[in-house]
């Protein structure tokens, strides 16, 4: 049975915080966020909007856009590093938010790599037949462990959600290869104490060595070719980082998302954001090969190449 993408949502918080905005805040100019990382704006929770709370917009969408139930659903995964409360998983308050089944729910941390490990996690339940339709949502609301006086990381990070529902699909179609990992001895270049700290020229080294070789690695897992791609969804953490993935992979600026600009780094919810408004938008079509990679702290890593519709 192969496992694939048949449902696509995703929500963002209703305050933007421009460029000029946080040049009120802190010592920053537009011209320098823009030239540097190409986000102009981002998204804000409001205070009594709660990770779960955007993790349903973003859930609800996503099931109706598979036209399954609530019932169909078998298990649920949410990718945070902002839950709530660090127990119950926001999982769980999601799964009571929807009415769902008492099926199996949980929360996985990989900071902005968790909807790839939770989308390959759904992945083995599937084709062992475990579950037939999971929900998959990467969900952050970052603001509330940003440093709003830190220069340097303020104006990187927005709120936002966005989920998948994978289910089996038809052969040849849906997730083709993979790719996972880690390196525990760079945890100290992107973690949070009281606040989101990040150590920006390592972590920017890594991803731009990492995010590239990932996405050539799928592609070569299946016996294809760079230029086989036909688009392809990065992490939206800087447009340097994501304009070497493309250019590694040799394909046109067209066929890249980018939504960096609109709101900046949403972490575990940066793909899968991105994701579906491509797939609104008629950017991403059937048989398509696309591929989904993205990096983290941990210092994480994943992508999947796989090919588009059910």
């Amino acid at each position: 049975m192969n496992a694939g993408i048949i449902g696509v949502g995703h929500y963002a918080p209703e305050k933007v915080l421009t460029n000029k905005d946080m040049e009120k805040i802190v010592d920053t100019s537009d011209e320098w966020i823009r030239t540097r990382t190409g986000i102009e704006e981002r998204h804000i929770a409001a205070d009594d909007e709660d990770t779960s709370d955007m993790a349903l917009r973003a859930a609800e969408e996503a099931i109706k856009d598979s036209g399954l139930t609530i019932e169909e659903i078998d298990m649920i995964l949410v990718a945070t590093v902002t839950p709530d409360n660090p127990f119950p998983s926001v999982a769980t308050v999601l799964q009571h938010k929807l009415g769902a089944r008492k099926v199996a729910a949980m929360d996985l941390s990989a900071a902005c790599a968790g909807f790839m490990y939770g989308v390959i996690t759904a992945k083995q339940f599937i084709e062992t037949g475990s579950c037939k339709n999971i929900l998959v949502v990467g969900v952050e609301k970052l603001s509330k462990i940003t440093n709003w006086e830190d220069r340097n990381t303020c104006v990187l990070f927005g709120d936002g959600a966005g989920a998948a529902v994978i289910g089996p699909v038809s052969e040849g179609k849906g997730i083709l290869s993979f790719e996972l990992g880690a390196d525990g001895s760079g945890g100290p270049h992107l973690y949070q104490d009281d606040y989101l700290f990040m150590n920006g020229r390592e972590v920017f080294k890594f991803a731009v060595r990492q995010m590239p070789q990932s996405s050539v690695n799928v592609v070569k897992k299946i016996g294809l070719k760079e230029e086989d791609v036909d688009y392809l969804v990065p992490h939206q953490a800087n447009i340097r980082i994501m304009e070497a993935a493309r250019e590694r992979l040799g394909i046109p600026k067209e066929k890249m998302s980018v939504k960096v600009n609109k709101y900046g780094n949403t972490s575990s919810a940066s793909i899968p954001l991105a994701l579906s408004e491509d797939v609104k938008a008629g950017k991403i079509k059937d048989n398509d090969l696309v591929v989904l990679v993205g990096f983290g702290g941990g210092l994480t890593w994943g992508a999947v190449a796989l090919r588009w519709g059910k």
